[in-house]
Parts: C-alpha cells; structure tokens; sequence
C-alpha cells in the first residue's frame, strides 16, 4: 500500500509497479541503515563506512574510503579512527605497496554488524520462503538486473570528465 509520500510522488512521476515497490524497498532500506547505526552507537557514514570496505574488491585506504563517501581527508582519518577505537576496523598493511595502510573490518565489527542485522535477514529469508521456488528465481532476476542498472548508472558518472 502506497504511503503518503508515495502517493504524493505518483502524481509527479509515472512509473511501473515493480519500480514503485523498489522504490519504497529503498526507502525502507535508507530507514533500516539509520536504526542499524543506532544499535551500534555510530554515526551513519560509519556504518557506511564498513559497509564499502565489505564490499570492495580493491583494498581501500582512508584516502580511497574518504573519497568513496565523499568525504576530506582529515575527516575520514577521523572516521577510521572511531572505528578502530570501537574496535570494528583495523589499520594494516597494504598488500602489495609497503609504504602504504589499508583499512579491514575485524571479526568482532562483522560480529557486531551481523548480530543486529540477522533478524532482519531471517525476515527477508521468511518472506523469500513464501514465494516458491519459480517466484524466488522471478524476483532473484529482477533484483540483480537492477543492481546491474545501478551499476551502469554509477559507472556512467565514473567514466563523465
């Protein structure tokens, strides 16, 4: 059921069902982000913070993870500082230039990060339970044909002068 600001945005903005459902997917998950830094006790960008250095093939080093978040130097110094104090990152060498640090989540941040999300996770595991194994692969398609838009998007803005 479509809420207020969705329904505000159906009149200024024509789109498919499914894409209205992602939308709000992505609203919620936007919501779901800022109740995980709370349970963590960190700020939002840290918990963004991990979330890229999960996710990154590359090792990042501050500078890299500060310009992935949009962020100065000193200020993602500072973030990693947090973290490390937390004791959800550590500073180690960079595996292939010595002169340089990288930043790894330890086991206890990715113990800290899936202990609150794991709820939400067995949800979404109840809800794909639900679907059957035909509705499973329709909605596993759809979902990573949209990761492959995004991407596209991002690297569109990558390859801009």
């Amino acid at each position: 059921m479509a809420d207020e600001t969705e329904t505000r945005e159906r009149r200024r903005w024509q789109a498919a069902e499914p894409t209205w459902a992602l939308w709000e997917v992505m609203r919620a998950a936007e919501d779901a982000g800022h109740v995980l830094a709370r349970r963590l006790g960190l700020p939002d960008n840290d918990v963004r913070a991990m979330s890229l250095l999960v996710d990154s093939e590359d090792p990042l080093g501050p500078v890299e993870l500060g310009n992935r978040l949009g962020m100065r130097s000193a200020s993602a110094t500072e973030l990693v500082d947090r973290l490390e104090a937390a004791g959800h990152v550590r500073r180690a060498p960079h595996p292939r230039d010595r002169r340089r640090v990288v930043v790894e989540v330890t086991e206890s941040g990715r113990h800290a990060i899936l202990t609150e999300l794991g709820p939400l996770l067995a949800r979404f595991d109840r809800v794909a339970e639900g679907l059957g194994a035909e509705g499973s692969a329709t909605v596993v398609a759809y979902l990573r044909a949209i990761a492959g838009e995004q991407r596209a998007f991002g690297a569109q803005e990558e390859a801009r002068p």
